[in-house]
């Protein structure tokens, strides 16, 4: 179990570097790391290239294990100060949805990303683990509801060799409720976030990775973003279940 929390880190310091890559490679943000009304940085290509290379290099960091609580805390509160004071006034003040649950998905997403930061530098800083792992736990739980309420509209997203496509929206949704709250109750969180990873890392391989592939690049590779973000999530997962295991050996 305790080699799962380096996996886990690989795992999330590659995503977040493609996430860098694309940036740069796109010459704008990936879908969730930013609200839609930010095309006023295209105009600044150098902001987005800068951009882009600071989320490469902390990636690289975290996977290298540079700088081990420096990098992924600096990268945690990057995303956290964009989730507060960008995304959160766009959706109280400018999305027209604002009270519709499904808009706020992206902010989820990013705000998952942020609190998988947390979670790495608090395996390295004790204190910090508990709060990114609330963090972490509390975003697979609205990702739940997500698969809850909008399973009709997202069962188009299995692929159609698998049958019973609104049953598995709705099996994945009650194992994200289920996992994120025995991570945020400590109920045998180790077996709970290695299974939640073990979850997600399926997903990446026969959801994911098919979409990535069959990206025309017509969408800003947004599927290919979706896949390295879902395996962010699972890496965030095994890190838990790792540290968890350490934790009470």
């Amino acid at each position: 179990m305790r080699s799962l929390s380096t996996v886990g880190r690989i795992f999330f310091g590659i995503a977040i570097a493609a996430m860098g890559f694309l940036t740069i490679y796109n010459k704008d943000f990936p879908y969730m790391m930013l609200p839609p009304n930010h095309s006023w940085m295209n105009e600044h290509v150098v902001f987005i290239y800068v951009s882009g290379a600071i989320l490469f290099l902390a990636g690289a960091g975290i996977v290298f294990n540079i700088k081990p609580t420096v990098v992924p805390l600096l990268l945690g509160c990057l995303l956290l100060l964009v989730f507060c004071f960008y995304f959160i006034p766009y959706q109280l003040m400018v999305s027209p949805n604002r009270m519709h649950y499904g808009d706020w998905e992206n902010a989820a997403k990013e705000f998952g990303l942020a609190s998988g930061a947390i979670v790495i530098a608090g395996c390295y800083r004790r204190k910090l683990f508990p709060f990114g792992t609330i963090l972490f736990a509390l975003t697979i739980f609205s990702f739940g509801i997500d698969h809850m309420v909008y399973g009709k509209e997202a069962m188009d997203y299995i692929p159609s060799w698998i049958p019973g496509h609104l049953f598995w929206i709705y099996f994945c949704g009650a194992a994200l409720l289920g996992s994120s709250l025995a991570i945020l109750l400590n109920i045998r969180r180790r077996l709970f976030a290695a299974l939640l990873g073990g979850m997600i890392l399926i997903w990446v391989i026969i959801l994911h990775t098919p979409k990535a592939i069959a990206d025309t690049l017509t969408d800003h590779n947004g599927e290919v973003s979706s896949g390295f973000l879902a395996l962010a999530y699972c890496g965030i997962a095994f890190v838990i279940a790792g540290r968890s295991a350490k934790a009470t050996s």
